[in-house]
């Protein structure tokens, strides 16, 4: 062993099992860490979701379950869609002047605050 390599206490000794251990779950921890931070900014934990129900995708989504289970007809399918359709834009509609009511009572900041919390639940 050269000089320089003997002056080194660490060299030539084996780790503390302790050590060992601790750094070992450390690195399983932060790899775990890693892994989920690369899912979640891939967006992997939305590909479960299922599409908001006040959304054109949640809606169609919605009314063919709804078609298939009640075995609907033609006819039957054209007049519930056409009452669903009526129900949520009715919905839009409260929700909209809901709104801007609750907006019309906040402060400016207030209203900033007020849109991220509805930005936050979208998602």
């Amino acid at each position: 062993m050269s000089p320089n390599l003997a002056a080194r206490p660490w060299i030539g000794r084996g780790w503390d099992p302790r050590v060992a251990a601790t750094v070992a779950l450390a690195l399983v921890f932060l790899c775990g860490a890693a892994a989920g931070a690369v899912a979640m900014d891939l967006g992997v934990h939305n590909r479960s979701r299922l599409p908001a129900l006040g959304t054109v995708a949640g809606s169609t989504l919605n009314f063919d379950k709804v078609q298939k289970e009640l075995n609907l007809t033609p006819a039957q399918s054209e007049q519930v869609a056409s009452i669903l359709n009526d129900m949520w834009q009715y919905y839009r509609t409260v929700m909209s002047d809901s709104k801007s009511r609750v907006e019309q009572v906040l402060t400016d900041e207030q209203r900033q605050k007020f849109e991220r919390l509805l930005q936050q639940q979208k998602q």
